[in-house]
């Protein structure tokens, strides 16, 4: 079993806190300003990709090969 990437799980956890800032942005925006909102909603939307790639890479890499 190889070992888990750190630093990659750390990008995904970063990855998932700006997500959280990101959509406080968009609700509290979602009247006043509904544009800057959407925009944070986009953002938000391409940070969960990233930390979802990052968490996938890991899981990837720390599978374990079975013999078929």
């Amino acid at each position: 079993m190889s070992q888990i990437d750190v630093n990659q799980l750390n990008q995904a956890k970063a990855n998932v806190t700006l997500t959280q800032e990101l959509l406080t942005k968009a609700i509290e925006k979602a009247n006043s300003d509904p544009i800057l909102s959407q925009e944070a909603i986009k953002q938000a939307s391409n940070e969960i990709s990233s930390a979802l790639t990052a968490v996938t890479q890991v899981q990837k890499s720390t599978q374990v090969q079975l013999p078929e």
